[in-house]
């Protein structure tokens, strides 16, 4: 089990939302994203708290040796954990929106991308890279979700680099990308959050009619 936090849809759910926080946080960091990119509540809103206490303090998904590469003991029983939660809640993948912020967007690329795994419709990306880990294997080959990735040009804990790599990783492998960067630290931009709201309309409806 997963501790996590549920916001209900208004009437019966269109779909799902799924948004990890960042390193040392809770599950009632990215909470109020729920609202911001899904004002009218048409899908069921899940922020989970990631399983590790460590220092600083806060919950962490893994820990952190070296950027772009958590550590395996860590990340693999964590992404085995939320893999068997995720699909324990039965969730409309066509329908669903996994998301996250630092390690929250880390988890969002493995739990979309990883091999075996169901693909979401979409993918929410923040300040973020794309993992690699021993024992861990991405499948690049199946359909993929669209990606909206957003990054900091000042971000001095992850570097913007990373998110540019995996917007050239998954271009390559000819995923749907939107990608922007803002003259930010390690921080979300809100001007992106409203950008992304008609971007989370369409992708569920372009997944819906394929």
């Amino acid at each position: 089990m997963v501790p996590h936090v549920t916001r209900e849809a208004k009437g019966e759910a269109e779909g799902a939302l799924v948004l990890f926080h960042g390193r040392g946080a809770d599950e009632h960091d990215l909470y109020p994203l729920l609202d911001a990119l899904d004002p009218e509540r048409r899908l069921l809103g899940l922020t989970p708290r990631g399983p590790l206490s460590l220092p600083p303090g806060g919950a962490h998904w893994y820990a952190v040796h070296e950027i772009g590469y958590p550590d395996p003991s860590t990340f693999l029983p964590t992404y085995e954990l939320v893999s068997e939660w995720l699909d324990g809640l039965g969730l409309p993948w066509e329908r669903t929106i996994l998301g996250g912020f630092s390690q929250g967007a880390v988890m969002s690329y493995a739990l979309s991308l990883g091999q075996g795994r169901p693909r979401p419709a979409g993918v929410i990306a923040l300040s973020g890279f794309i993992p690699t880990v021993d024992g861990f294997e991405l499948d690049l080959e199946s359909t993929l979700p669209r990606f909206a990735i957003g990054h900091g040009t000042f971000d001095p804990v992850i570097s913007v680099d990373w998110s540019r790599r995996a917007r050239a990783l998954l271009e390559q492998a000819g995923v749907d990308v939107l990608y922007r960067e803002s003259p930010l630290p390690h921080a979300i931009d809100p001007r992106f959050l409203l950008e992304l709201r008609p971007w989370l309309d369409a992708t569920l409806a372009a997944r819906m009619a394929s």
